[in-house]
């Protein structure tokens, strides 16, 4: 098997596992606060990865892990994750994921105006479109507007955020230093969100105990595989097959929690994936941006 199949082969993987991981999430929401989930997931891969990195020899805390780019990369994480959850539990998971997809769009877009990098008509004329496809999916002023999908369009901006930054910061931090960070913070942020929704902490019973225990597994193996597959497969290879996730969603959404996508959420999910797959094509045509082996 050749690296790129490899690789491709991962990163499917990765994707399915991400979106069973957010359909344990969405089961779980009903019955354990949002932020006592997330406290949980988040304190459970924070040990698995700072156990990771300690094997390593890697430390967590340095100089490094208080730069610039590491404190807006953990900033986006934060808003990217809890953005997103909240999209796909207080929405619909079908949305949020579609909506999910323009976050290479963004990238390339926060990649030109903030770092730089050099992006012509043609890759502004797909961020375009692929902005347009969001806009035909979340409807603001029309009769289908959520207005719970917006914390999905919060997600992609903070992932974005977060990837950028990615490219910012000392490449001698490890993937494993950063999951350790990027699952840590999630701890507190669950905490605060429990305050300020005023939610009670709730004992899981034996059914809800082992929705959380997969949940964490394959949150946390989906997360390294990402990674490997990045390492192991050229980019230009590799990263197409994070839309795969679009695909899973649908699968999940349609059989277990019943949802029915209209014909422009499809639409509008269809011209996001095209935008961004022609976006990664001129990539490779005409490089600008840095190797991100991320989320």
């Amino acid at each position: 098997m050749s690296d790129n199949l490899r690789g491709a082969l991962l990163m499917t993987l990765a994707m399915a596992g991400f979106a069973l991981e957010d359909m344990f999430i969405k089961l779980l929401a009903g019955a354990v606060p949002i932020g006592q989930i997330l406290v949980m997931l988040g304190a459970g891969g924070a040990v698995v990865f700072a156990t990771l990195a300690k094997r390593k020899g890697q430390a967590l805390f340095s100089a490094d892990m208080a730069s610039r780019a590491m404190v807006i990369r953990n900033i986006g994480e934060v808003v990217g994750t809890v953005g997103f959850v909240l999209g796909f539990v207080l929405a619909s998971l079908s949305t949020a994921s579609a909506i999910l997809q323009a976050t290479p769009l963004v990238v390339t877009l926060g990649a030109a105006l903030f770092l730089g990098a050099q992006v012509g008509w043609r890759r502004w004329s797909a961020i375009l479109v692929g902005l347009f496809g969001v806009l035909l999916i979340v409807r603001p002023g029309m009769a289908g507007f959520e207005p719970a999908s917006l914390w999905a369009v919060i997600g992609v901006l903070g992932l974005a955020t977060r990837d950028l930054a990615t490219r910012a910061a000392p490449a001698r931090i490890s993937g494993f230093q950063m999951s350790a960070w990027a699952f840590g913070l999630m701890a507190p942020t669950g905490a605060l969100m429990m305050w300020v929704m005023g939610s009670t902490p709730v004992t899981p019973n034996a059914v809800q105990a082992g929705l959380l225990l997969c949940t964490l597994v394959i949150g946390v193996a989906a997360y390294y595989t990402v990674v490997a597959a990045m390492r192991v497969g050229e980019i230009a290879v590799v990263t197409p097959f994070r839309y795969t996730r679009m695909v899973f969603a649908l699968i999940v959404a349609l059989t277990v929690f019943g949802e029915r996508p209209d014909a422009l959420t499809y639409l509008g999910a269809a011209i996001i994936v095209a935008a961004g797959l022609f976006t990664l094509w001129r990539e490779t045509r005409r490089p600008s941006l840095a190797r991100v082996g991320q989320v």
